[in-house]
């Protein structure tokens, strides 16, 4: 499992710093030779993970909400490349961004670096789900535009009713599905204080024969399509009920924001503001020269400056701070067939999910029958 960060600031944008630092001691090196030398050292990568694949196993390519890091996709990818059945790809957020929705990043650079996981050829992306799936299917990044499946997962929490509308992961699915690659999104059912990372390997071991029934039939052309798969594993995996189909609900959490009192913590907040203006020279010194690869943390930099910009007095202005939280509220809708209700049950609920606002008779059929058939085949 890739190691968690411990840095206040990513390690790329460190280096950067540094070159920045150092540059600017013993002279000003060309921009172009950096420039140049990220994108030979992008190139070698990718040239050299391309030659140790086999060609003739299928392309999966993975991403999630969650971040590149985290234990949902790093125990996914683990399995799919131990199982040597598949030439496994990743490309997923350097950070969590599992409330992006289908946002994506226009009119700023996306920084893109290689990552080591699980043996994969995997890259780390300044920028959403969304950003991820389309930069991999784009030929930009790998040398194949179109992988035979796009996973999208394993994210912690669930993602059932309107809670797809702000998930980053499914955002990954449904995008891989606009550019028309079958796709799957996964989601844990996470309780605070009671799941446990090892329940994503369980989870993982629930997801494979789907996955791999997914590969085999997506092949002969039986997979369903006009839709993702979005699958939402219980709480406890290990004890499921076994799969169901699901309808999508109109559940959702409540939205609940907080008033926070700027005086909670003055001192943090000066310090910021300083430290952000002066994060923020460095950081565009550092993209002035071709070396700034985590644009993430130029986005932190300029909420920081918004506390208190340079040159403009704050003395007129009210400001206000709050924070968004999710409200767990009671359902009233009692229909055992919707997602939620599936999974408060304990099954691993299966959902597909059309590009439309709701899912037609035939796509949902469809979606029942390869369920059905892919899971007999696979027992």
């Amino acid at each position: 499992m890739t190691s968690v960060k411990d840095n206040f600031l990513p390690p790329g944008l460190v280096s950067n710093l540094q070159e920045v630092l150092l540059s600017r001691k013993e002279g000003n090196p060309s921009s172009d030779s950096n420039d140049k030398s990220i994108e030979q050292s992008t190139s070698t990568s990718v040239e050299n993970s391309v030659d140790t694949e086999d060609s003739s196993k299928p392309i999966i390519l993975v991403t999630n909400g969650d971040g590149i890091e985290s234990p949902g996709l790093v125990f996914l990818v683990e399995a799919l490349v131990r199982e040597g059945l598949y030439n496994v790809h990743v490309c997923a957020p350097q950070s969590d961004k599992s409330v992006a929705g289908h946002s994506l990043t226009l009119r700023e650079t996306v920084a893109v670096t290689s990552a080591d996981v699980g043996g994969a050829t995997a890259f780390e992306v300044s920028g959403t789900p969304v950003d991820c799936v389309s930069l991999a299917l784009s030929g930009a990044l790998f040398t194949w535009s179109k992988p035979m499946l796009v996973i999208s997962g394993i994210n912690q929490g669930s993602s059932c009713g309107h809670h797809m509308f702000y998930s980053g992961v499914v955002a990954g699915a449904r995008e891989a599905l606009i550019c028309g690659v079958p796709s799957l999104s996964i989601s844990l059912n996470w309780k605070k204080d009671e799941s446990k990372e090892s329940d994503f390997k369980d989870a993982v071991a629930i997801c494979l024969p789907l996955i791999t029934a997914a590969i085999r039939d997506i092949g002969k052309g039986i997979f369903p399509k006009s839709c993702s798969l979005n699958i939402e594993i219980p709480t406890s995996p290990s004890t499921n009920k076994g799969f169901k189909l699901a309808k999508r609900s109109m559940w959702r959490s409540m939205l609940n924001w907080q008033a926070i009192s700027a005086n909670r913590h003055p001192n943090f907040m000066s310090n910021q503001q300083s430290l952000g203006m002066q994060l923020a020279q460095l950081s565009r010194d550092a993209s002035a020269a071709g070396a700034a690869r985590h644009i993430t943390t130029r986005k932190k930099n300029v909420e920081i400056e918004s506390v208190g910009a340079v040159g403009k007095s704050d003395t007129n202005r009210v400001k206000k701070y709050f924070r968004l939280e999710f409200l767990e509220k009671e359902q009233e809708d009692t229909d055992k067939d919707l997602d939620f209700r599936a999974l408060e049950s304990g099954f691993v609920a299966i959902t597909p999910l059309s590009l439309s606002s709701y899912i037609e008779s035939d796509i949902h059929a469809a979606a029942s029958d390869w369920i059905s058939a892919a899971l007999q085949n696979e027992q």
